[in-house]
């Protein structure tokens, strides 16, 4: 683990690394806070990122599953759109949580992705995306998500089966903090508002 603490303003950039350790999506968030261990970050829709391909060109979710962590993948210019999230990223913990606001800032929801978190680099946090997640919904209900791809993942060797278990724990314990109202599910975020002339963060380089 790396001691580093960024300041608010900064942009970092979130990797998320392949088994391989070669780097797959990367995503630049505005630090609006940051004690060392957890960094408070913004997303907003539009900002340019690096996607994810397949190598032959097609996205991930049009290949079947059987193929679709047995192919070989890419990294691609993209555009993250339609919704802004704000995010927490615990260096210790096998998950982030990303709040979903709409084009007029309005919470829409979180998404709990399952990772498993790698230290930070100088650049900014680096995760393995565990394939698996949760959505919760802004009236308290949760769900999981992408159980059949998950499944699929440690058939092809891309998860472990030791790794799910550990990430579907981590999915039961924030369900907990969810179904008890919880932090950081008790409404805290719901109401955040970017500062007006905030620059979308870019990608170094």
């Amino acid at each position: 683990m790396c001691d580093l603490r960024w300041r608010p303003g900064q942009t970092v950039v979130e990797r998320f690394l392949r088994p391989d350790g070669s780097v797959g999506q990367q995503h630049p968030l505005r630090v609006l806070s940051d004690d060392g261990r957890v960094l408070t970050a913004w997303l907003p829709a539009g900002t340019g990122i690096m996607a994810s391909r397949l190598a032959d060109g097609r996205a991930l979710r049009e290949a079947p599953l059987a193929e679709r962590f047995r192919t070989a993948r890419t990294s691609v210019p993209a555009i993250w759109h339609e919704t802004s999230t704000l995010r927490r990223i615990a260096d210790d913990e096998w998950s982030s949580v990303w709040w979903f606001f709409d084009a007029e800032c309005r919470f829409q929801g979180w998404y709990v992705n399952l990772e498993i978190p790698l230290g930070r680099s100088a650049a900014g946090p680096d995760r393995m995306d565990g394939i698996l997640d949760v959505v919760v919904t802004p009236d308290g209900g949760w769900s999981w998500k992408d159980e059949d791809e998950a499944d699929a993942a440690v058939a092809a060797g891309r998860l472990t089966v030791a790794q799910l278990v550990r990430l579907r724990a981590e999915g039961e314990r924030v369900g907990e903090l969810v179904e008890r109202r919880a932090y950081p599910f008790d409404g805290t975020g719901t109401d955040f508002r970017p500062e007006p002339g905030w620059p979308a963060p870019l990608l170094p380089g």
